[in-house]
């Protein structure tokens, strides 16, 4: 019995685009190429929308010009304190579409004043880990805890939590690090141009230590070190404690030979 002829779909039998353009395809690919360059001929011959004059008659300050200019095109132009007549100039370049220098470029939507925003005060930086510690290459091992209470009084009140990791060092060097977390609270009220009420400034909640010894090597405690060992070691796990379980861990280097024979005399 004669197998049947499958006829391939155009798409199959010119997979990669290796075939040439039918004659047809190439006829409609002319017309729109030629119907591209006159639009591109009718742009370039039209006389520019806007001039220089026009624009410093309506638009005299920098402000209100960035925001015709955001109106129209949607670009945000950075124009304060430009010269006048290369202010304009750009601003005249961007409504024709033309390029223009980076520098001229910004960022923050015109209509926004940064007078009616609420002021934020500056993040501070990480606080350093303490000097005298040893190497992070000689942790013993290591706990984190988000169940500490937040140092912030108000935070502390509502039964906010911060995060902590506890270290011990080979040395027997234990130490804390609060990590966080970071928030940001409104402090004071003013009434603005509009008649609303708003904070004056927001300031940051930030709990960061940095890595602290709290055990030293000797074993003594620094008085931060004595009520954070009171409160992990009233944490139960079991029959006994965080601290003790967590934080305070000791481990045995174990000798083989002690394994077979507890008894050798050493």
């Amino acid at each position: 019995m004669p197998s049947r002829k499958q006829t391939a779909t155009p798409e199959e039998k010119d997979l990669w685009g290796t075939q040439p353009i039918p004659p047809e395809a190439a006829v409609e690919q002319q017309i729109a190429e030629v119907v591209q360059q006159q639009h591109q001929n009718t742009r370039e011959t039209l006389p520019a929308q806007y001039d220089i004059d026009g624009l410093m008659t309506d638009f005299p300050t920098a402000r209100e010009l960035e925001r015709f200019v955001f109106d129209e095109t949607g670009i945000v132009l950075n124009l304060k304190g430009r010269a006048n007549k290369l202010k304009y100039q750009t601003a005249m370049d961007v409504l024709n579409g033309e390029t223009v220098d980076p520098i001229f470029i910004g960022s923050e939507n015109p209509y926004i004043d940064k007078a009616d925003m609420v002021p934020v005060e500056d993040i501070r930086e990480a606080p350093a880990r303490d000097s005298s510690l040893p190497s992070r290459e000689h942790v013993q091992n290591s706990f984190h805890s988000r169940q500490i209470p937040h140092p912030d009084t108000e935070y502390r009140n509502q039964g906010r939590k911060c995060d902590v990791t506890f270290r011990k060092y080979d040395s027997g060097v234990i130490t804390y690090e609060i990590l966080g977390p970071i928030d940001q609270r409104p402090y004071g009220e003013k009434i603005d141009k509009f008649g609303r009420l708003r904070p004056e400034i927001i300031k940051w909640v930030d709990p960061r230590s940095g890595e602290q010894i709290i055990q030293r090597q000797d074993g003594s405690f620094t008085p931060m070190g004595k009520r954070l060992r009171v409160l992990m070691m009233m944490k139960k796990v079991n029959n006994t404690n965080f601290w003790d379980v967590w934080v305070d861990r000791e481990f045995m280097t174990v000798d083989s030979g002690s394994i077979s024979n507890p008894w050798a005399a050493e």
